[in-house]
């Protein structure tokens, strides 16, 4: 029977996004990401070619982020962005929507945003919506995850990280609830520890973005232990 925290290592995204990550520190979080069998390594563009050299042969996936952090790109800009990435080897896209468009009540817009990496990718890489809860009314992130089931998201994904607010129960149990049992919820922001991601995994969450994964796991070991 597979443990605990094999279990929750296949729903984690082993992320760095930070500006000054240096390559030492992709292939650090590649290897760790190979140790413990995590679902990815989460990287900026500019190493999604390194980061799948440093992964082929094994299990883990390379993502990669699109139109990030603030979303407000031309679509076509991240319909470039994303075939781009999976020239370079990325299998995932989690790409940040058009937030203002969604706030201006603009659903045609933020609807064609999402459409433009979603066909992109289509066939080839897994898709991931960041709505940016934090910016979001709940009757704004009830719109954004339909609108992204609409555009056949494979995901709905809280947030980039890099706004005013994290990932929270509260919002994963409204995204879950929104697009049903078929869409992937992912948690990301602020997921730091084992209970952080056991309680968004219990809230709805099949995959949880963190930089923090190898503490999640260690926790989870620690406990199998005794």
């Amino acid at each position: 029977m597979t443990n605990q925290f094999e279990q929750v290592a296949k729903m984690i995204d082993h992320t760095l996004l930070k500006a000054d990550a240096t390559k030492e520190e992709v292939r650090k979080l590649c290897e760790e990401a190979k140790t413990y069998e995590f679902a990815s390594v989460c990287i900026n563009p500019t190493w999604v070619s390194y980061a799948s050299e440093q992964l082929q042969g094994t299990p883990v996936k390379v993502c990669t982020v699109i139109g990030f952090p603030l979303g407000a790109m031309t679509s076509e800009v991240k319909a470039f962005e994303t075939k781009n990435a999976i020239e370079n080897g990325a299998e995932e896209v989690d790409m940040v929507i058009n937030i203002g468009a969604l706030k201006d009540g603009d659903d045609e817009t933020v609807l064609k945003d999402i459409q433009a990496v979603t066909s992109a990718a289509k066939g080839q890489a897994l898709t991931k919506v960041i709505i940016e809860t934090c910016l979001l009314t709940d009757e704004e992130k009830q719109k954004a995850c339909e609108l992204a089931v609409q555009a056949e998201a494979d995901y709905v994904k809280t947030s980039t990280g890099f706004s005013t607010g994290g990932a929270t129960v509260a919002d994963i149990t409204l995204m879950r609830q929104t697009v049903g049992p078929d869409i992937g919820v992912k948690a990301s922001g602020g997921v730091r520890s084992k209970e952080d991601a056991e309680n968004m995994i219990k809230a709805g969450a099949t995959r949880i973005g963190a930089s923090s994964g190898v503490k999640i796991v260690q926790g989870l070991q620690a406990d199998a232990d005794y």
